[in-house]
């Protein structure tokens, strides 16, 4: 279960105030647990790259994060610029405002920006931030990501109203079908938390609680 769980959790350290040695401290926990990726804030992708060299384990880093309210244009230079730094696995957040809006078609351009950007060179990873949605619009979001060619549909930021819940994971998971990921992120801090969200359909796991969740133990952190 252990080794199951920890090559399902990407690594997370998203705070503004995070420090090169936290990043560093990152990148050997992930090597240690093999999880199956770090996320960290674009800054430190070139680093957390070195670091993570000849190791399975892969880099990840946030676009448009945390509010999604930029251009598709910015959204897609931001992520060439990460890939070229080292990115291997992209989390985008959506343009809510636009999907509360109904403007579908700016929504799938936004995302489609980002994949189009990854293509045959990152994964991508659609943040629909479901605190903010209603059910309707969380499966308007995933449907709309689908569309786009994402990856895969994730819950949370992890610095908005609310992390991930079971019923938004298996809701999300019932919208895009099997063949489509689905990360549950924001407030999973413990092995039971995460064993929950799988269940209902995530797999994959965003928490700064890797080593919690993977030594069964429980984290005060809010992503």
């Amino acid at each position: 279960m252990t080794t199951n769980v920890a090559s399902m959790i990407d690594h997370t350290l998203l705070k503004a105030d995070a420090k090169k040695e936290q990043i560093e401290v990152l990148c050997k926990e992930a090597r240690e647990f093999t999880f199956a990726s770090v996320c960290v804030n674009p800054t430190w992708v070139s680093y957390a790259s070195q670091l993570l060299k000849d190791s399975p384990v892969k880099v990840c880093t946030v676009i448009g994060f945390p509010l999604g309210a930029n251009t598709p244009e910015t959204k897609a230079f931001e992520t060439k610029n990460a890939i070229e730094n080292g990115a291997e696995e992209v989390d985008m957040v959506i343009n809510i405002g636009a999907l509360k809006s109904m403007d579908d078609e700016l929504v799938e351009r936004d995302i489609k920006a980002v994949v189009d950007a990854t293509k045959g060179k990152a994964l991508t990873k659609v943040i629909i931030e479901t605190s903010l949605l209603t059910d309707e619009e969380k499966v308007r979001a995933c449907q709309i990501a689908v569309k786009a060619g994402a990856d895969y549909v994730k819950t949370s930021t992890g610095f908005s109203t609310g992390g991930a819940t079971i019923a938004d994971i298996a809701l999300m998971r019932k919208t895009v079908g099997p063949d489509i990921g689905v990360k549950a992120s924001g407030g999973v801090r413990n092995t039971e938390d995460a064993k929950n969200m799988i269940e209902a359909g995530a797999t994959r796991i965003g928490a700064s609680a890797g080593i919690a969740i993977v030594k069964g133990l429980t984290s005060d952190s809010d992503y």
